[in-house]
């Protein structure tokens, strides 16, 4: 958008391309356009025109969210004199467009109350607007609106109000919460039966109850929730306000969590939700899913909040366990979109009894879990005429795998092996359809690895019959059958005998399409587990891996079985190690080699990345321990294979996918035979150094950081590594440098820092004492703001590690050397790097980062406390002391507090705790 203001009509016309031009690259560029206007500071004025004109919806909706959007975000654009007149503004547009569209009517009610928010000086705005327009009933619907809206937007994220305006707010809204519910108590005797009415007085009450500040007392003798609770009662009430009625009963349960504070309102809603199990009944004989979903969310909700009542004295006062019933009963709902609802509830409630450790408790709310563990058994079962295997990854197959969470958390209270028996006993004792078997056998598998497997006849027995389970049965049952013997590696470990009629079973499951990952996962999980008892079967293992492909396996379980070969390879004695190895990988090895060929010949791309993943794991995998002196097993097969690994790198150099996955095989063949790789360096940091130079994949700084960490401390090739990193640096520097560099290159800021730390941790000195380090320290500081959790995290860790090393290890010869060059770095950086990490605290970084600035913040007072408190005392100084808005943000106190709290602090947590309060004042 150029310098000047817009006309009115070419808003109008972009509007009208965004909603109605058919060319979809109209629409975007009138997008684009009208994007750039709202961040304008023309989009004030022509926002308010728009409204005033009243043209059509679209214009005034675009108005409206304008208004609101720069509100939001743009406050500090406007001088203070201007605000009232805005104010005076919005509420004639919300006044005058209120019968136009009910969206355009919460657009200007969100832009009111953010502007309430922020605007200091317009005090007691509730009682302002109440007096204003609530003896107009044609007012009443934006009035509760924006009633509605306000408390909503207290803790929203666009907002940054501060924890100082925020408590000033939310006591000026306790304050008038008495007068808004005495207003919607009036709106409903008014309005009677207007549904729409209903349902807003309901939403405004459940927003205002989410805020925590109705008085409960109040709320136990007003009238509303009678109302509240007959409509919920009633048969024929609407979709529609049964749901906001929930909600507001969802929202009311939730307040009053804190049950013995608000005993009379809690007393209230227990017994008001007990009455509605009738309604329950009658939407299930209606079918009314959404009304059942709905007092479901209500039982759990009340099941929640008097968890607490409960485990104290179950079946006494608000403790009655009628409540579990409730859930019991909705568990029983064919439907299991209704029964997930309750699985929070159930897994808190088995945490609570998990931590009391109560025999006598536990025995009370066995039978509940009982009923519960029988109902999702049903749930889990397939439909009769269900073809094929359990699908995983649809809605249904999700839902399984949230009931074998649930199951293993509470599986304790009812026994894990008397469970286990019961559910065996109901497949060995009678012959039930093979849905029923398959749903008992998903649930066995949930909890086979808690049952002990030590002398355990039953387990036994299980696993003869699994496997003796004839191929004519249903192939889902099969497949469940095979996830249970996977899921019972321990009992194979214990009994090797059952080692080779397990493995033929699962070989049978290997060759049929649909079983052959389900089979590949068992015998990956067996591997894993009976590494020892594995070995006799390696070279069965390397004949699977060899014809892998032949097997309709997906990715995932090719690369988990060859996990399992790589595992019990290296409990293989020494000296067959690495012929074992060049076996195993030469299938991979020759298909790569095949592909670079082709390549080469006819130009066309094919895709490695298959091959490489698989050679990644078995290097990953295959760890044999090696006594100091004898030389690595894997050395010489790893030796032969880097000129492929060479190759396909050069040939793939473009593809950032592919580069990739050549560097994570690379870094886990350099970490399987650690100093081994030596032969390796020189070729690998050239290569690496020339590909980045015009192509700077961040993978090449990854692989960077394992070269030094594995040969840092190595006199010899130090020197070697600190070129790598300067050739490294310089192609970085220059990306990051770009407009909003940092921001769009987090994976460069990650892997950067990730290689100068493992530098600091290996050899500071070398580092320290380098030209390269002051344009590392500038970056890191400029990156501290970066919000974006891995890199953030690896900056973090490369300055705490780095001034760390000023105060480590005192004893060592390099001790003074590399005080005195931290204390250079310092001297020049110190003030600016405290100074950039309180702005980025309080205004870029959210809280989750915090304890790793409190980290840096600790390092640098134990490096030098005098000097550190008087740079925080200038950062301090520097942050601004009030909102545009004309609250106070940080009172002198507040600072002077902040300042004590943090260099008077004994460890470092507290300076965390002083971070976490001190930034609310800014959020």
């Amino acid at each position: 958008m150029d310098g000047a203001k817009p006309s009115l009509a070419l808003v109008y016309q972009a509007v009208q391309a965004l909603y109605h031009d058919p060319d979809p690259a109209g629409k975007e560029r009138a997008s684009v356009w009208l994007g750039e206007l709202q961040r304008s500071m023309y989009a004030w004025e022509v926002s308010d025109q728009l409204l005033q004109l009243k043209q059509d919806v679209e214009s005034c909706y675009f108005a409206a969210q304008t208004m609101k959007m720069k509100i939001q975000t743009s406050f500090y654009e406007l001088p203070p004199e201007t605000h009232n007149a805005l104010r005076d503004s919005l509420l004639t547009h919300i006044q005058n467009l209120k019968d136009l569209s009910p969206i355009i009517v919460t657009q200007l009610a969100l832009a009111i109350a953010d502007l309430a928010l922020q605007m200091a000086s317009w005090k007691g705005c509730v009682q302002t607007l109440i007096e204003k327009y609530s003896t107009d009933i044609s007012s009443m619907p934006f009035l509760v609106e924006i009633l509605t809206v306000l408390p909503e937007e207290v803790h929203s994220r666009s907002l940054r109000i501060g924890a100082n305006r925020r408590t000033e707010i939310i006591e000026d809204l306790a304050f008038y919460s008495t007068t808004v519910v005495t207003l919607l108590t009036t709106c409903v005797e008014k309005t009677g039966d207007d549904e729409k009415m209903l349902i807003k007085v309901f939403r405004c009450l459940g927003s205002w109850f989410n805020l925590g500040v109705l008085d409960s007392n109040f709320m136990a003798s007003n009238q509303l929730f009678m109302v509240v609770f007959q409509v919920l009662q009633r048969d024929e009430t609407s979709t529609n306000l049964h749901e906001a009625a929930s909600d507001c009963v969802c929202s009311a349960l939730y307040a009053i969590e804190n049950v013995d504070t608000h005993m009379p309102l809690a007393v209230q809603l227990f017994r008001g939700v007990l009455t509605l199990e009738t309604a329950y009944h009658m939407a299930v004989a209606r079918e009314d899913l959404d009304k059942v979903l709905n007092y479901c969310r209500i039982f759990t909700e009340l099941c929640e909040t008097f968890l607490e009542t409960t485990v104290r004295s179950p079946g006494q006062g608000t403790g009655d366990l009628r409540m579990l019933e409730l859930l019991l009963i909705c568990a029983g709902h064919p439907q299991y979109e209704v029964v997930e609802i309750s699985f929070n509830f159930w897994y808190r409630l088995g945490e609570h009894l998990y931590k009391i450790n109560d025999p006598a408790l536990n025995t009370i709310f066995r039978p509940y879990i009982q009923r519960l563990l029988h109902c999702l058994a049903r749930h889990c079962q397939l439909d009769p005429d269900h073809e094929g295997i359990p699908e995983e990854t649809d809605d249904f197959g999700e839902f399984r795998m949230r009931v074998s969470d649930l199951v293993k958390d509470v599986i304790f209270l009812v026994g894990s092996m008397e469970c286990f028996s019961q559910l065996y006993s109901t497949l060995k004792d009678g012959s039930p359809p093979w849905e029923v078997t398959e749903a008992v056998l998903f649930i066995m598998a949930s909890i086979a690895k808690s049952v002990d497997p030590e002398n355990n006849p039953t387990l036994s027995e299980v696993l003869q019959q699994v496997v003796l389970l004839p191929e004519n049965v249903h192939v889902a049952v099969r497949y469940t059958s095979i996830e249970l013997v996977g899921e019972m590696s321990e009992v194979m470990d214990r009994n090797p005998r059952f080692l080779d009629p397990v493995l033929s079973y699962l070989m049978k499951g290997l060759r049929e399409k649909p079983l052959a990952s389900a089979a590949a996962k068992a015998i990956h999980n067996i591997c894993s587990v009976c590494r020892d008892h594995m070995a006799q079967h390696f070279h069965g293992l390397l004949d699977i891996a060899r014809a892998l492909d032949s097997f309709a396996l997906s990715t995932e379980a090719a690369v988990g079985l060859l996990k399992g070969t790589a595992l019990v390879l290296a409990r293989l004695p020494l000296e067959k190690i690495a012929e074992c190895l060049s076996d195993l990988c030469a299938v991979q090895v020759l298909a790569l080699k095949k592909l670079l060929a082709e390549e080469s010949s006819n130009g066309k791309t094919a895709d490695p990345t298959v091959w490489l993943d698989r050679l990644a794991v078995i290097f990953r995998h295959t760890n044999p321990i090696v006594e100091n002196g004898q030389t690595h097993p894997c050395q010489k097969v790893i030796q032969e294979i880097w000129p492929v690994l060479s190759d396909t790198l050069n040939t793939y150099q473009a593809d950032n996918r592919i580069v990739e996955r050549c560097c994570r095989c690379l870094r886990f063949a350099v970490r399987c035979v650690g100093k081994g790789s030596a032969s390796l360096l020189q070729p690998l940091v050239t290569q690496m150094v020339s590909v980045y130079q015009v192509y700077p994949h961040s993978c090449f700084l990854y692989l960077g950081s394992i070269l030094v960490d594995e040969y840092g401390m190595e006199e010899g090739c130090r020197q070697g590594l600190l070129d790598m990193l300067q050739a490294l640096c310089m192609p970085t520097f220059q990306l990051l440098e770009q407009q909003n560099g940092l921001r769009n290159h987090p994976d460069t800021v990650d892997d950067l820092f990730r290689l100068t730390t493992r530098f600091v941790q290996r050899s500071p000195v070398t580092l320290l004492s380098s030209s390269i380090i002051i344009h590392v320290i500038q970056c890191a500081i400029a990156a501290t703001s970066l919000d974006h959790r891995d890199a953030n995290c690896s900056v973090m860790k490369f300055v705490r590690d780095l001034i760390h090393t000023g105060v480590a290890n005192d004893h060592e010869d390099d001790y003074e050397v590399r005080k005195q060059l931290i204390g250079q770095a310092l001297g020049q950086h110190g003030q600016q790097l405290i100074t950039q990490l309180m702005h980025s605290c309080c205004f870029c970084l959210p809280p989750y980062t915090l304890p790793d600035v409190a980290e840096v913040l600790w390092e640098l007072m134990l490096f030098d406390r005098p000097t550190f408190c008087r740079w925080l005392e200038n950062a301090l100084k520097g942050l601004p002391k009030e909102t545009s808005g004309g609250a106070v943000t940080v009172t002198h106190k507040q600072l002077t507090d902040f300042h004590k709290q943090v260099t008077s602090a004994e460890e470092c947590k507290q300076v965390c705790w002083a971070i976490r309060e001190f930034t609310r004042l800014f959020r």
